[in-house]
Formats: C-alpha cells, sequence, structure tokens
C-alpha cells in the first residue's frame, strides 16, 4: 500500500509540528502526521497536499520530498511505504481536524505526545531537516 505523509513545521517563538488525532483504526484517538493513501492514478506530491488539506485544512505552499520509510511492520494493516514531504510555514495557521481526523492542532516540538505508526522517526528527521534550513 502507498501512504503520503506531511511534516509541516512552523516558525515563531516556539517551534511546532501539526499533528491530527486519528480518528480511526489502527491508533484511533493517537496523534499523527497528516496523511493517508495515494488513489490510484494520483501523483504522490498531490496526494500529499490533498490529505493535509483535507485532514487539517491548511494548503501547502511548497511540499519536499523529505523521505521514504518503508521498515516493515510499521503499520499493522500489513506492508505500507508512505512517501513523507516537508513544509515550513511561517506562523501557525488556523487548522480543523476533519475527513479522518477527528482533531488538528500544533504542538510545540518540545512537547509532543507520543505518536502512532512510526511517527516519531520521522518527526525527528523533519526536525533535523527544518534545523539545517535554518
Amino acid at each position: 500500500m502507498l501512504t503520503v505523509d506531511v511534516a509541516a513545521i512552523a516558525d515563531g517563538e516556539v517551534t511546532s509540528i501539526l499533528l491530527v488525532q486519528r480518528a480511526n483504526e489502527p491508533f484511533a484517538g493517537a496523534w499523527a502526521l497528516p496523511g493517508g493513501f495515494v488513489e490510484e492514478n494520483e501523483r504522490v506530491a498531490s496526494a500529499a497536499a490533498r490529505e493535509l488539506e483535507e485532514e487539517t485544512g491548511l494548503r501547502a505552499r511548497a511540499l519536499e520530498l523529505l523521505g521514504v520509510y518503508d521498515t516493515p511492520g510499521r503499520d499493522p494493516r500489513g506492508w505500507t511505504v508512505s512517501v513523507v514531504f516537508f513544509t515550513r510555514v511561517h506562523s501557525r495557521a488556523d487548522v480543523t481536524g476533519a475527513d479522518d481526523a477527528s482533531d488538528a492542532r500544533w504542538f510545540a516540538t518540545s512537547e509532543l505526545p507520543a505518536l502512532a505508526f512510526d511517527h516519531e522517526l520521522i518527526v525527528r528527521h523533519a526536525l533535523g531537516r527544518y534545523a539545517s534550513a535554518r
């Protein structure tokens, strides 16, 4: 299964990352990066922008490839590969959980909740990219 995720990081007094609370299993109620399945005949970058907007209301201005995550067992539904994108925003935009996200909110990167899937690893990589781009 091919999926996408987006690590959106906001500048400001406190660096923040956008997370969604999952409405469905697996990991219902847990926090994760916005993302989901790539639809047939859809390009991965388009899928990432679509999922970000559907789940949070945030429109990404620019998405950069962060990496491809394919560790077996990363998703209890079966073998998945996630193409993960990174975007940087200048401030915390208003967001709302929608679609298959029951909530969406910005978290200070120093105060993150436990994350679903392998998203803790992905967030660490995104924060490294963010720090090197400053």
